[in-house]
């Protein structure tokens, strides 16, 4: 037994030990809340990210589910908005209190697993991981779901060691929250299963009545997805497991730990390694060690096999998230046993990690303002998913002011991100584009009639305005830009907003929506919106 154990248990250096806890403490909530104050400043000002547009536009149509996700994103983004009115912080806030729980539940994680000291420190870690660190910012479902997976595992940390009925019933509530969160709460259960089956205290848990009641309670959260899968033909299993993977080896994917270095910070990503494998190691000794490892190992080994084969082109550093966390609380516990070298990685690595969390901040505050997107306008780095929006409506809203017309954008992310500008006054239709079916929002656009076909069957021979999107990879330019033609009778160019050195660019055509689609010319080039983006001066 080591000395600093020994004292514990005798209670010597008491008064030192008290003082630690209090630094540590002190250092975590002082932390903790100069973070939630800049969250709180950079989800107040910054524009609907992309996909976070449609979510609000999902909560608009209350449902069991929907084609691209589990109902719990949309839910949360009405309740907000009930609570707190149509706005930024509105939407937001009940995703910036969840993400604002999570190193709290990290916290009672490490106290739970080893000392109250070791909790506190986990906590610091957490909030300097800048993925978990800036979590909550934005009204996306990996912030309810990342929470339900750090619950889960402490629930069943408690359960695992006490029995205690409660505990099992918190790991089922949490386990149903990830399933109406997402499709990937199935790497939840699988980094349980794992647990469960080969970890020596995991296989005695099956003879106890309150896992099958914990994951009878899970199931539950499995209706609303099945309810919507069966209302929508199968439409968000079909995305999610078939449309958005190719399931097919791509060797690019084989930088994933690169990717993550940068998400985490590259020495903070080196000292959670250490740690899984420090953990891995002593995983025989039972709790906590089996619990740490086989859930760490379980997120961050399947996600990276899966990403071998599936969706590369979307963001996915955010995916082993949960994987971490566990691990945050081991890494001051081991650094008390190891030498001073790993102690110095840790420190230096949460700092540089801290330093990376202060950074993706302040980057999304620049995207928050024209001043500050007009200064990444030259660099790779341009928030082209967070920029433009404002611009782009008040230009439809001037338009709409001189001549009524039925308001069409040529995807959906620009419908709903004019809905949201425009306070959702008016409904915005989606042309029928590719990008639509890319992203699995396609089903659902049918099902509110907000589709071409809806638009037609609404609105046809009546004026429309039309405004297109004509910032894109040049590779995808007439492709997208030539299919448009058909999808309007008579157009028109009016307006067009150049903005951030032409890194963003819509345009505003009027005419009349067609009774039926339009034959589009045989070659995609001699499309006026084609031609008009090529020769595009600001207007």
């Amino acid at each position: 037994m080591g000395s600093w154990q020994m004292r514990t248990e005798r209670g010597e250096d008491r008064p030192s030990v008290a003082a630690g806890l209090a630094r540590w403490r002190g250092a975590f909530l002082i932390a903790f809340v100069a973070l939630l104050v800049l969250k709180c400043m950079v989800a107040s000002t910054m524009s609907p990210f992309g996909d976070e547009a449609f979510y609000w536009q999902e909560s608009r149509h209350p449902a069991w589910g929907y084609s691209d996700l589990p109902p719990l994103t949309a839910w949360l983004i009405w309740l907000g908005e009930r609570v707190a009115g149509h706005g930024l912080l509105g939407m937001r806030w009940p995703f910036l209190l969840l993400g604002s729980a999570l190193p709290w539940v990290v916290v009672a994680f490490g106290r739970r697993s080893f000392d109250a000291r070791t909790g506190w420190q986990a906590g610091l870690l957490c909030l300097a991981l800048p993925l978990a660190g800036s979590l909550g910012v934005m009204a996306l479902p990996d912030v309810p779901l990342t929470l339900a997976a750090a619950v889960a595992l402490y629930a069943l940390l408690r359960a695992m060691d006490e029995g205690r009925l409660r505990d099992w019933l918190l790991l089922g509530f949490a386990l149903a929250v990830a399933w109406l969160t997402h499709y990937r709460a199935a790497m939840v259960m699988l980094a349980g299963l794992l647990l469960l089956l080969f970890a020596q205290r995991g296989r005695a848990q099956w003879r106890r009545s309150g896992l099958w009641l914990s994951l009878a309670l899970a199931a539950l959260g499995l209706v609303p997805l099945a309810l919507s899968n069966w209302r929508q033909h199968g439409a968000g299993l079909a995305f999610q497991l078939v449309e958005r993977n190719p399931w097919q080896f791509h060797a690019d994917a084989l930088v994933q730990p690169l990717e993550q270095a940068i998400a985490c910070t590259p020495l903070l990503y080196a000292v959670l390694l250490w740690a899984l494998w420090r953990s891995w190691r002593r995983r025989g000794e039972g709790a906590p060690w089996d619990l740490v490892a086989w859930s760490g190992l379980g997120f961050l080994v399947p996600y990276f096999v899966f990403g071998l084969f599936a969706d590369d082109l979307r963001f996915r550093a955010h995916w082993p998230l949960p994987g971490y966390l566990p691990l945050l609380a081991a890494v001051p516990a081991l650094c008390r046993c190891s030498g001073r070298g790993w102690r110095a990685a840790t420190v230096i690595g949460g700092a540089l990690g801290g330093a990376g969390t202060l950074l993706g901040l302040g980057y999304l505050a620049l995207a928050a303002s024209a001043q500050g997107a007009d200064m990444l306008a030259a660099s790779k780095a341009f928030p082209a998913n967070f920029v433009g929006w404002r611009e782009s409506a008040v230009q439809a809203r001037v338009l709409l002011q001189h001549e009524d017309a039925v308001l069409v954008a040529d995807n959906f992310m620009l419908a709903a991100e004019l809905e949201f500008q425009l306070d959702g006054r008016r409904p915005v239709y989606s042309l029928d584009s590719a990008l639509n079916v890319k992203h699995g929002r396609a089903p659902h656009l049918a099902i509110w009639r907000r589709d071409e076909a809806g638009l037609r069957a609404v609105h046809a021979g009546e004026p429309m305005l039309l405004v297109v999107s004509e910032a894109m990879r040049e590779r995808e330019k007439l492709e997208r830009l030539g299919a448009i033609c058909g999808s309007i009778e008579a157009p028109r160019l009016v307006a067009r907003r150049v903005l951030f050195e032409g890194r963003k660019s819509f345009a505003y055509y009027r005419g009349r929506v067609p009774a039926a689609p339009l034959p589009p010319p045989a070659d995609p080039a001699q499309c006026l919106f084609w031609r008009n983006a090529q020769t595009a001066t600001p207007m």
